[in-house]
């Protein structure tokens, strides 16, 4: 039987470049002895789309620039029969030629911006090619961490205080914005609102620290959220997979970082971490907390990701507060690093097997929306509307 073509995305233009690339080499070694047959699909941090064998090998990509080169750039495109098709846009050699590729679905291995944002789901949708993950919606509120805060607060789940501010308003009102966030008590909590894997986070602990923090996350994003701290801080993580009216929740997970605010470091720069991705991050699985408080947690996970209308697989982050145990939401992530199959790992689902129902959920929500009236006929441009059009000639 032909191996069905996986077209697996990753790269982009993001600070979380890198570790897309570890997440899709784990996908993709995941997938070696199953029925697909994996096509990369390499966004380069240009925002050149490219293929080809040279992109299946990670230390290839410890070179770029000669990475690039071998590579062969591609797009998606319609054929004849109105099919999408991964397409390459140039041939590699004089008797070669260009290759199409039909997509029976996309691995979407992104991490931030038009990724994780709802553009290259924005993408998906119009080429009509069923891919993992949230939708345009899920994947656009995901990624903001204001908008995530605000729906999750509708839905009755608590989360800390937070003054969010852009670039322009910290130019103008610096010092109202530092007075407010006061008010909350040191320390506080500085993070990029639109991007992830804790780049650009920082905890202060006094006016200058905040200062310094809130300017180095300007660096990575326009748009700011200080928070109040938890203290003590206990985090909480926990995924969930299915779609958001039918999903699960795994086991919880206490990620022990070397300060109480986990890092970019402490993710991905730990020991093995250039190859394990997420999974290479110090952690305790299952977290070693009561039933009670994990099956809260466990409820207000399915809860926000239903909220948000989120679907594939997201790991949620919960901060709390260690004595009393009051639980916060912190943050939805709609593509977690190594796709979070060290928890799901817990509940005897292998990586492959993970990866093959995140792609039947694809497969299933893109069948449901092909099912629906996707056009309405309508006499609009017969020959009297027309008329009525032209009639608007010089008006406005």
């Amino acid at each position: 039987m032909s191996q069905k073509n996986l077209v697996i995305a990753f790269g982009g233009v993001s600070p979380e470049h890198e570790v897309s690339v570890l997440t899709a080499m784990q996908a993709m070694s995941a997938l070696e002895d199953s029925s697909y047959h994996c096509i990369p699909l390499y966004i380069t941090k240009s925002g050149r789309w490219l293929t080809g064998p040279v992109l299946l090998d990670l230390s290839n990509f410890e070179n770029t620039s000669a990475l690039e080169q071998a590579a062969t750039a591609c797009a998606f495109v319609k054929d004849k029969l109105g099919k999408t098709v991964l397409r390459e846009q140039e041939k590699k050699g004089f008797f070669s030629k260009q290759q199409s590729y039909d997509v029976y679905a996309v691995i979407n291995a992104f991490h931030g911006s038009e990724g994780e944002n709802g553009a290259f789901q924005g993408v998906c949708e119009m080429m009509n090619i069923p891919y993992t993950g949230s939708g345009i919606l899920g994947s656009s509120v995901g990624m903001n961490k204001v908008k995530a805060k605000v729906l999750a607060g509708t839905a009755g789940v608590k989360v800390s205080r937070d003054i969010n501010f852009y670039e322009g308003d910290w130019e103008k009102e610096q010092s109202d914005i530092i007075e407010v966030a006061e008010r909350f008590g040191y320390p506080l909590i500085v993070k990029p609102v639109n991007l992830g894997s804790s780049i650009g986070v920082a905890k202060a602990d006094n006016r200058d620290e905040l200062i310094d923090a809130v300017e180095t996350a300007f660096r990575f994003d326009a748009h700011l959220l200080i928070e109040e701290a938890v203290n003590p801080l206990m985090e909480i993580n926990c995924s969930v997979i299915g779609t958001a009216d039918d999903c699960r929740a795994s086991v919880c997970e206490k990620p022990l970082g070397q300060t109480e605010t986990l890092s970019f470091q402490d993710k991905y720069q730990s020991e093995g971490g250039a190859e394990k991705g997420m999974a290479s991050a110090d952690r305790e699985i299952p977290a070693n907390i009561s039933n009670e408080l994990r099956r809260k947690i466990q409820d207000l996970a399915t809860r926000i990701f239903s909220t948000l209308d989120a679907a594939g697989l997201a790991r949620l982050d919960f901060l709390v507060n260690a004595n009393t145990k009051e639980i916060f939401f912190n943050e939805i992530n709609t593509i977690p690093g190594s796709f979070s199959f060290y928890l799901w790992k817990e509940s005897e689902l292998n990586f492959t097997q993970l990866l093959e129902e995140l792609i039947a959920i694809a497969l299933k929500r893109h069948l449901e929306k092909n099912g629906r009236l996707r056009s309405y006929d309508t006499n609009l441009l017969n020959e009297k509307a027309a008329k009525g059009i032209k009639g608007l000639k010089g008006t406005k």
